[in-house]
């Protein structure tokens, strides 16, 4: 089985956690150079009831899981294993070690996009940059994260 094989795999762990569906994200794109995830607007999502606003913390929770999707497949080249019980395993012990969130604009609209590319990526750690639109293409937020990785 190829890396490529496994990203279907990796896409779906993440859709199946609980947290990631309650913010009702969806892996739309996942491959070794770029992560895509969207999620709907929604008014459990609020951080601001008078301007009807997102979350910061909706904002930051997502831009950290298209990271840390990123992060997963630039450490997928270095595994050697295909076995999905021994991935499950090794996913488990990824993580984050800092993200930074600049918030650029309100977020408003009816679908949000979040993408991530890495930046860097080593045995242990990997840095990936992270960005947030909206469905009319505005930039909300942009972000940093560093990943343990091995």
């Amino acid at each position: 089985m190829q890396t490529s094989d496994l990203l279907p795999f990796i896409a779906s762990v993440f859709q199946q956690m609980p947290f990631n569906q309650l913010l009702g994200l969806r892996v739309t794109e996942f491959s070794a150079e770029r992560a895509e995830v969207r999620f709907d607007w929604k008014t459990e999502l609020v951080g601001n009831p008078v301007q009807q606003i997102l979350h910061g913390g909706v904002i930051a929770s997502v831009l950290d899981v298209v990271g840390g999707i990123m992060a997963v497949s630039s450490a997928l080249v270095r595994l050697d294993t295909t076995d999905h019980a021994q991935l499950a395993a090794k996913l488990g012990k990824m993580s984050t070690i800092d993200i930074r969130t600049d918030y650029l604009r309100p977020g408003r609209g009816d679908e949000f996009i979040a993408t991530a590319q890495v930046i860097r990526s080593g045995n242990k750690v990997c840095v990936c940059r992270m960005e947030l639109h909206n469905n009319e293409g505005l930039h909300i937020a942009l972000g940093t994260g560093t990943y343990l990785v091995g």
